[in-house]
């Protein structure tokens, strides 16, 4: 059964949204406000988190920002009852995967629910908290990466794709594939997002990036991580 987090602070959607969700199959844990919601899906599994906007004590961008600077990519869905577009491209850039306006009908909310879980298969779990390669020392619990014992600053993002090539080392994992996997869209022909995260990560993590060892170039396929 799949775990969803429910972070609302209005005692009646609240209620309505856990019963609904219940019934359809859902295990439904719920926080009604931003610093419990913040630590619950930091510190557990969850295969969603809808995520209201306007929550006392730490707002839903917020959540939604510092749960993606620590590498936490579950799929989130926010609710707000300011229609704005600015706040969806806020939410949206933030590294939210859904925006939806209150009021909504159970109906859609539902549907992009069983739209996100199909995007989001479950990641496989690293073989242990940390892994080494070379110099590098990955912290997944912690989402900290550290060469010759001094800690390297990743984005949010750059932590994503290091770990899915860790995951999936010693495989060819195309662009499209790592678009789908890590950004979760489609790719378009003319993007050069992985090329360009994938460069960054040669200058913070490879000893000469120049002629990486580890990430390496699958010439017309895409990456390969042998670390």
């Amino acid at each position: 059964m799949k775990r969803v987090l429910l972070v609302e602070d209005e005692p009646g959607l609240l209620l309505t949204l856990t019963d609904r969700l219940s019934n359809e199959g859902y295990v439904v844990e719920t926080a009604s406000d931003g610093e419990t919601g913040l630590h619950r899906a930091a510190g557990e599994s969850f295969d969603l988190i809808i995520l209201d906007v306007m929550l006392p004590r730490l707002n839903g961008f917020d959540v939604c920002r510092d749960l993606r600077q620590h590498g936490v990519s579950t799929p989130i869905i926010m609710l707000t009852a300011r229609g704005q577009v600015v706040d969806k491209v806020i939410g949206l850039k933030l590294g939210a995967d859904d925006y939806l306006t209150k009021p909504f009908e159970m109906i859609e909310l539902l549907a992009r629910i069983e739209s996100l879980l199909r995007r989001a298969p479950a990641i496989p779990s690293p073989p242990s908290e940390t892994y080494q390669f070379g110099a590098v020392r990955v912290d997944f619990r912690r989402a900290e990466v550290e060469r010759d014992s001094r800690q390297i600053d990743l984005s949010a993002r750059e932590f994503q794709l290091l770990r899915y090539f860790i995951e999936h080392r010693g495989s060819t994992l195309s662009r499209d594939e790592l678009l789908n996997e890590v950004w979760g869209y489609n790719a378009m022909p003319s993007t050069r997002t992985v090329d360009v995260h994938v460069a960054w990560l040669r200058q913070k993590l490879e000893p000469n990036p120049r002629h990486p060892q580890y990430i390496l170039t699958v010439h017309g396929l895409g990456y390969k991580f042998v670390g």
